[in-house]
């Protein structure tokens, strides 16, 4: 046992070498810390799920509203850029919840920014409804009268 060094070295490679794995400069360390830092019982969770219902739901209001003629009727453009400002918006939420932003930055109040955002987004939501389905008659004899109905429907589903 006296033949056995004190310090054993079991390094298999350069020191240099090592830093570049750790997520110095390379992709598997960038995306070993991003998935380390998702929030996976965050996507299990009911707020998620409403919030992927509300991505879909809202990306199929603006296109069926954007896949029409909503240029004769100016009152679409307010609809238009509530449903694609609010998709964005939400989109945006939904990465920040789940790539646990909020534990991070501990000085924002996420429960009251989360209740605003929602409290201010019922709000547009409504004015976009109200306004959709006061300006569908419009397109009465037009082919995009299923679409303008259909996108009068969607807010409602928030």
């Amino acid at each position: 046992m006296a033949d056995f060094p004190s310090k054993v070295v079991t390094e298999t490679s350069s020191p240099h070498s090592q830093s570049s794995h750790q997520g110095g400069g390379s992709l598997r360390g960038l995306a070993a810390s991003v998935t380390t830092r998702m929030d996976m019982s965050f996507v299990r969770s009911i707020p998620a799920m409403l919030m992927v219902a509300e991505m879909v739901t809202g990306l199929l209001h603006w296109a069926l509203i954007a896949g029409a003629n909503y240029m004769d009727e100016p009152a679409y453009g307010w609809v238009m850029f509530v449903a694609v400002t609010l998709w964005i918006l939400t989109t945006i939420l939904f990465l920040i919840l789940l790539l646990s932003v909020p534990q991070r930055l501990a000085v924002v109040p996420w429960a009251m920014t989360v209740m605003m955002y929602n409290s201010v987004a019922t709000l547009l939501y409504i004015t976009a409804f109200l306004t959709n389905a006061a300006t569908v008659n419009f397109f009465w004899n037009c082919y995009f009268y299923g679409h303008f109905g259909a996108a009068a429907v969607r807010p409602l589903i928030r």
